[in-house]
């Protein structure tokens, strides 16, 4: 979880590093485009901010329920190593990294892991 974490918070330096270099202003890049880098290096930002809150919630809500540790470990790490995909092949561009492609494909993955972790900590609560 503090990986998940760290990764959000360099991203977020590197971002704004990446804008302040070429004398962007913060927030969103307007060159909305998947061949702009500060576009990308923006957005795989914004992406892993938007999947932290839902995954880190589920993760401390699993842990007060008691979920078996191996499960709830198994699951932070799959998460993690799909993020992780997802961050390189966005930042690396190219036809993989459009909508619709690997990018898609990876950002779903995790989205459907933390969806099994709100499962699995919710039927845990009940049970």
């Amino acid at each position: 979880m503090l990986l998940l974490c760290l990764l959000s918070v360099v991203l977020a330096v590197y971002s704004g590093r990446s804008k302040g270099a070429v004398g962007a202003l913060s927030g969103p890049v307007l060159d909305a485009r998947d061949d702009n880098k500060l576009y990308r290096i923006d957005r795989v930002h914004m992406n892993s901010v938007e999947a932290l809150t839902p995954f880190a919630v589920s993760a401390v809500i699993a842990m007060l329920v008691e979920v078996t540790p191996a499960l709830l470990a198994g699951l932070v790490w799959l998460h993690l190593a799909i993020r992780l995909a997802h961050l390189i092949v966005y930042l690396r561009g190219g036809e993989a990294a459009k909508g619709g492609h690997l990018r898609t494909v990876l950002y779903v993955s995790s989205a459907l892991v933390t969806m099994a972790l709100i499962v699995i900590a919710g039927w845990a609560a009940l049970t």
